[in-house]
């Protein structure tokens, strides 16, 4: 079984892409950005990394998952000193449930007030 989510950004058109594909009981979610309504939310790494996590769980929750199912994180950081910040964010939501995770720094992204992106795997327990 597959089966695709978006979330109506014109970016998922035009570049053809999903913001999640689920295949059987795993879910794969595109790297995600900070962004908002209004542009770009927060001015630095913990905020940014704050909002793209509280994204997330959203995108997890309307496919039938929950952050408990993420197996495997990737943070993509313009400035890998700042590691630290994302990295607060991200043990606040998944300190207990600890899925695998990667920081990868990375030269700035198409928008410069983007400071961090996140990619997701989640999986389900075979039923």
């Amino acid at each position: 079984m597959r089966k695709t989510f978006g979330t109506g950004s014109v970016w998922e058109q035009s570049l053809g892409y999903s913001r999640a594909v689920q295949v059987d009981n795993t879910l794969y979610i595109s790297a995600t950005a900070a962004s908002g309504e209004d542009g770009i939310v927060g001015a630095d790494f913990y905020t940014q990394t704050q909002f793209i996590l509280q994204k997330l769980d959203k995108v997890l929750a309307d496919a039938g998952f929950s952050l408990a199912d993420v197996v495997q994180t990737k943070l993509y950081l313009t400035d890998i000193s700042k590691w630290e910040d994302a990295g607060r964010a991200h043990g606040e939501v998944f300190g207990d449930i600890r899925p695998t995770m990667s920081l990868v720094h990375v030269l700035p992204f198409l928008d410069p007030e983007m400071l961090v992106e996140i990619e997701l795997v989640a999986q389900k327990s075979a039923e």
